[in-house]
């Protein structure tokens, strides 16, 4: 990192991302991430090491994956004696666990480590309300019949009911969605325009994949072998036609199923390590985490609950010295077209660059050409901890592609925060 020994990114592997429900329905957290980690240790020929850390992550996930990391690693080939940790940063989360791994290796805690995600929403946790719960809880600890049957004195037919995972923020009992609503309409971010990032990002991706750019990234899995979300054959036309997802009542709606990311399943995981690490295990470096920043938003009070990035950008690029403009490719986590828009006129407006993040001046436009040059999350699904190793991984490659050069990755959050990083080669 910035002020530690340099942290490289070796590569990274995934599985194809899957909308929720198909081919990976009966799979889970575990099943993905060995398979994951398993394609990472063969493609690196790690069979039988012992790394410094594994650290993977998820958001939906259940209590028996309680260390979701440590079991995954002892699944994939690596040596037993690699300790493993999970880590939650909703849709940030492997970004984060790349950078827990990096933070490790710059500060000489460990030599190299692995840092990713997993997540399933077709496989989730279903539990019941507190009172069966207490009176379960209750049955399994009484010693006699007669007191565990006790136990359901008065029960009704209502207990049975499940409670399933929710998707509203906890605070304000909105979706993600119905917030991005709110900022789209604050930031007057047009239904057209969110449709034309959409087309043009499963465009990309179909590209990306018919030049083979993601034949060494991506595994195959269940059968599939390319993300099932993507549509190659999208257009403005056919996204027209679809009715707001989030508000469906004003008449002012502008997020569709066609321009948000549908609930996908996925798994991803990225390689980090010294210089001198991959030089004596015979890896190419392909480009090294310079820093990162992590910021909130105060989204119960007004603020966009999806702006977040852009303080920590502001952030990042102060301590970093460098400009928005600054940089040859720009990997925005696409959660909603909408939230990157607003994010791109955010840094743009002179008015919410000084009252909001304290600058003389907006940060600026960027090259729309260097934004998700490979699609992102609207083509590719969007598994919320496996989002960010997907990115990182498919950034370095498009670097060392280049001969060089520097990214800006940039991931908002639930709970209205931000990860974001610069990548260079």
């Amino acid at each position: 990192m910035l002020h530690g020994r340099p942290v490289a990114v070796l590569g990274g592997v995934r599985i194809p991302f899957c909308r929720q429900n198909t081919a990976y329905a009966d799979v889970g957290n575990l099943g993905m991430s060995v398979r994951t980690l398993g394609a990472l240790v063969e493609r690196f020929g790690l069979h039988g090491q012992q790394l410094g850390e594994v650290a993977m992550g998820a958001v939906i996930k259940h209590s028996s994956d309680w260390n979701l990391g440590r079991e995954a690693a002892m699944s994939s080939g690596l040596s037993p004696l690699t300790p493993g940790i999970t880590l939650q940063r909703a849709c940030g989360t492997s970004l984060d666990s790349i950078i827990t791994i990096g933070n490790k290796i710059a500060c000489g805690q460990i030599e190299s480590g692995i840092g990713g995600g997993s997540d399933s929403t077709s496989d989730v946790p279903i539990v019941y309300g507190k009172a069966l719960r207490r009176r379960l809880l209750g049955a399994n600890a009484a010693r006699t019949t007669r007191d565990k049957l006790a136990q359901f004195a008065g029960f009704r037919i209502g207990e049975l009911k499940p409670d399933f995972p929710g998707v509203a923020e906890p605070r304000t009992g909105k979706s993600m969605g119905e917030h991005c609503e709110d900022m789209a309409k604050e930031w007057s971010i047009s239904r057209d325009s969110q449709d034309q990032l959409a087309v043009a990002s499963h465009h990309r991706l179909a590209a990306a994949y018919e030049r083979g750019f993601f034949d060494d990234l991506v595994v195959p899995f269940r059968g599939v072998s390319r993300d099932n979300i993507l549509r190659a054959d999208s257009t403005l036309e056919k996204l027209a036609t679809l009715k707001p997802a989030f508000d469906r009542t004003s008449g002012r709606g502008t997020l569709t199923a066609g321009n948000s990311t549908p609930l996908t399943d996925g798994a991803s995981a990225c390689l980090l390590s010294t210089d001198e690490w991959a030089a004596t295990h015979g890896h190419e470096v392909l480009c090294h985490v310079r820093d990162a920043q992590v910021a909130a938003v105060d989204f119960v009070h007004g603020e966009g609950l999806l702006m977040a990035p852009t303080v920590a950008v502001a952030q990042l690029l102060a301590r970093n010295s460098l400009t928005l403009q600054d940089f040859d490719i720009y990997e925005i986590h696409e959660a909603f077209a909408a939230q990157v828009l607003c994010t791109l006129r955010a840094w743009e407006s002179e008015d919410y660059c000084r009252t909001r993040l304290g600058l003389d001046a907006p940060l600026g436009r960027i090259d729309p050409l260097k934004m998700n040059p490979l699609g992102s999350s609207l083509a590719t699904g969007h598994p919320f901890a496996a989002t960010g190793a997907r990115i990182v991984a498919s950034a370095a490659k498009q670097l060392r592609e280049r001969g060089g050069g520097r990214c800006l990755v940039s991931i908002c959050t639930a709970g209205g925060m931000g990860v974001v990083a610069i990548l260079e080669r």
